[in-house]
């Protein structure tokens, strides 16, 4: 994690920057903006930025990251820009690097087979993301990701499922790394301790979930709560570093590349920490910069460099989102996994492990049926929603709002 500290060295690498389309579901909205004047100049727009240091050449960057084991690129998972950032930096690094493998904290192991049959070429995108069961195991528009998806397959770079399913991390966050028997980890070594800085870091982001209803604004490090859901967090970092660490090991030791969310990267805190434990420590960590984030947020030891992008443009969807994670139960019904903070599904008073048996009078029998209900939904209207929770049975209105005029 130290690579760019020192001296970066030379030599001319050539980058292609490749074209991105949004997709044709997709709309941009016009962007806020609201940056100030002082922070115009920390990260400009097309420039890499050493934190708390000096610009360096995209030449220099390649060239050095090139050399590392690891690369992890960090997002903000609905950030399109961020998005078409990595798929520079996936050609760039091809262009030095070839013998790449691309991990993506996007699918869990479960699915890895699907991206293999993908990448060999054997799967349209919609089978392929059926068979990833991406709509319920990533809670994301498909379109950010698949121009990555298509230069993996494109190129016949193996693509690997970095992550664990959502199940075992809620299980970890509520019985504690422990409570799991070890049969069903995955093969998930225990997490190395946090430090304190990780831990300050995660604090504020537990208080502002809920737990059973409260939230709790008092929580200090040691809440036996906050312990369970630091564990949790590590579980998926330690998956990913797992992950990397089992190609590494491989004949020719390529170059792992991670697609992953800033927060695994940030600091050294997540991911990096990890490998250092399994003993990688060649890690580049670099990060997209949203050219109007205020200057005190770059802070040395935040990444290795960082790339100004052009500020967050939202992007508004033509067919409407609940805001869930889910999987379809063994007994029917679609299992709610993770609820987003501020989505519909929070404010029609869905719950973590609820369970969807009807939507819109449809029985649910699979992922397919919440989806094409959801997106067919009309804003303005509602979508009656038939849920079991314990052994409770009730009727919950998911209410979407107007369009904007």
């Amino acid at each position: 994690m130290t690579i760019f500290r020192s001296a970066l060295c030379g030599g001319f690498v050539g980058v292609a920057l490749l074209a991105l389309s949004a997709g044709s579901n997709l709309v941009l909205a016009q962007a806020k903006s609201a940056n100030k004047e002082e922070n115009a100049g920390c990260v400009p727009v097309a420039s890499w930025v050493v934190p708390a240091g000096k610009k360096v050449t995209n030449t220099e960057i390649i060239t050095r990251a090139a050399k590392q084991s690891v690369v992890l690129l960090g997002e903000m998972h609905d950030n399109l820009e961020h998005h078409r950032w990595q798929l520079q930096m996936l050609a760039a690094l091809y262009a030095v690097r070839p013998d790449m493998v691309i991990g993506f904290e996007m699918f869990p192991r479960r699915v890895q087979k699907a991206l293999d049959r993908w990448v060999a070429g054997e799967l349209t995108e919609t089978e392929f993301l059926a068979a990833a069961d991406w709509d319920s195991v990533w809670n994301t528009e498909a379109n950010f990701y698949l121009p990555l998806f298509h230069f993996a397959r494109m190129n016949r770079i193996p693509m690997l499922a970095f992550n664990i399913d959502t199940r075992l991390r809620r299980e970890i966050s509520a019985k504690g790394f422990d409570g799991v028997p070890e049969s069903e980890r995955e093969g998930v070594t225990r997490p190395a301790a946090p430090n304190i800085a990780y831990l300050d870091y995660l604090l504020p982001i537990y208080r502002e979930h809920e737990r059973e209803g409260k939230k709790k604004p008092e929580t200090g490090r040691d809440d036996p709560d906050f312990r369970r859901f630091v564990e949790s967090q590590q579980l998926w970092d330690r998956a990913m570093a797992q992950a990397i660490h089992r190609v590494l090991e491989r004949p020719g030791r390529p170059l792992v590349v991670g697609i992953m969310g800033a927060g695994h990267i940030k600091h050294g805190y997540g991911v990096p920490h990890q490998l250092k434990d399994l003993k990688v420590a060649d890690v580049a960590m670099l990060l997209p910069w949203d050219s109007g984030k205020a200057c005190g947020q770059l802070v040395v030891g935040i990444a290795d460099a960082v790339f100004g992008v052009a500020p967050f443009v939202s992007h508004v969807q033509q067919y409407q989102r609940l805001g869930i994670r889910f999987e379809i139960a063994p007994e029917g019904g679609a299992r709610v996994l993770q609820i987003e903070k501020g989505s519909i599904a929070e404010t029609s008073g869905l719950r973590d492990s609820d369970v969807m048996l009807e939507v819109a009078g449809v029985a649910v029998k699979q992922s397919g049926d919440v989806v094409t209900a959801v997106k067919r939904q009309a804003p303005g209207t509602w979508l009656p929603l038939k849920v079991k929770r314990g052994s409770e049975m009730i009727e919950i209105i998911a209410k979407f709002p107007a369009a904007e005029r």
